[in-house]
């Protein structure tokens, strides 16, 4: 279906909240998505979340690019295919690469790792929060990049050589890139 290819950059976390992280841009555009105030990994939160960010000191990024196999990019897709799809490739690279850096905190005391990209998939789509209860799973509730501010596009192109491409009507686009980081105190 696609070929993977690894990438990874480190950056102060002080660097990255200077040129990388823009809280108000990004908590609007997270009022978007249904999962804005519906799970415990996304905004509104009711911590300071610079002050989050300030907690630790280096921010290593890593990068999944899953490149389409010639075969998916020559055909044309009805609305529900593509959204069956990416749903599938999404979801299992979310969780590898989510997987992988959430393992790494085992290497690094203090670390945390972040999701790779969208909420949490723990509670399969009711978190708690719905019920005004706390997470589950607080022992494995990770932010992702994005809900923390941080501007994944531009992390991609200045730190990784790396370009977003975006679906076009019933097409997948050439690649996805999928990234997590782990935050090391």
């Amino acid at each position: 279906m696609y070929t993977l290819t690894c990438y990874s950059s480190e950056i102060s976390v002080d660097e990255y909240l200077e040129n990388y992280v823009d809280i108000p841009t990004f908590s609007k555009a997270c009022q978007a998505c249904p999962n804005y105030n519906h799970s415990w990994s996304c905004p509104p939160y009711d911590f300071d979340v610079i002050a989050y960010w300030k907690h630790f000191k280096t921010l290593k990024l890593f990068a999944h690019k899953l490149t389409m196999d010639p075969a998916y990019l020559e055909r044309s897709y009805s609305q529900e295919e593509l959204k069956e799809l990416i749903n599938r490739i999404f979801s299992e690279g979310r969780d590898n690469l989510s997987a992988k850096v959430f393992a790494m905190e085992k290497d690094y005391p203090g670390s945390v790792s972040l999701a790779a990209g969208g909420s949490c998939p723990k509670c399969q789509g009711h978190c708690s929060r719905l019920d005004g209860k706390p997470c589950r799973f607080p022992e494995t509730l990770r932010h992702s990049i994005e809900a923390l501010g941080g501007n994944v596009g531009l992390t991609l192109e200045k730190l990784m050589d790396l370009k977003l491409e975006w679906i076009e009507e019933g097409r997948l686009p050439s690649h996805f890139v999928l990234v997590s980081g782990l935050l090391i105190p």
